[in-house]
C-alpha cells in the first residue's frame, strides 16, 4: 500500500497540482468577496496565498530548480508577519467597535 502510495506522488502530472492551486485560490477569492467577518477574510487571503505558493514549488520542482522554493520561504516569512499585524489590527479593531463585521468598521470614513 504504502509503494503506491509513493508512486502515485511520484508520478503525478503538473495538471493536478495546478488545478488544486485552482481550487484553493478559487475558494479564497470567493471568501473574500462574500464573507463579512474580518477573520474570515484574512483566513481567506491566506488560503489564496499558500495556493500561490503551491504554484511556485510546482514549477519549481517540475523544472527542477529551487528558484520557486527559496521564493516560497520568503513568502511565507512575509506570511507569517503579515499574520501578526492583521490579527494585531482585528484585535485593535474589536476592542475599539466591538465587532469584527467589515460592513460596520467605518473608522476610515470621514
Amino acid at each position: 500500500m504504502l509503494n503506491l502510495i509513493v508512486f502515485v506522488f511520484l508520478y503525478m502530472e503538473i495538471n493536478f497540482y495546478l488545478i488544486l492551486a485552482l481550487l484553493l485560490f478559487s475558494i479564497g477569492v470567493i471568501g473574500v468577496l462574500t464573507r463579512r467577518n474580518a477573520i474570515v477574510v484574512f483566513m481567506c487571503i491566506e488560503l489564496m496565498l499558500n495556493s500561490v505558493n503551491l504554484v511556485f514549488v510546482t514549477f519549481s520542482s517540475f523544472l527542477g530548480n529551487l528558484n520557486g522554493q527559496i521564493f516560497v520561504f520568503f513568502i511565507m516569512t512575509v506570511a507569517a508577519a503579515e499574520a501578526a499585524v492583521g490579527l494585531a489590527i482585528i484585535i485593535a479593531l474589536y476592542r475599539n467597535k466591538s465587532t469584527i463585521n467589515l460592513d460596520e468598521i467605518n473608522i476610515l470614513k470621514w
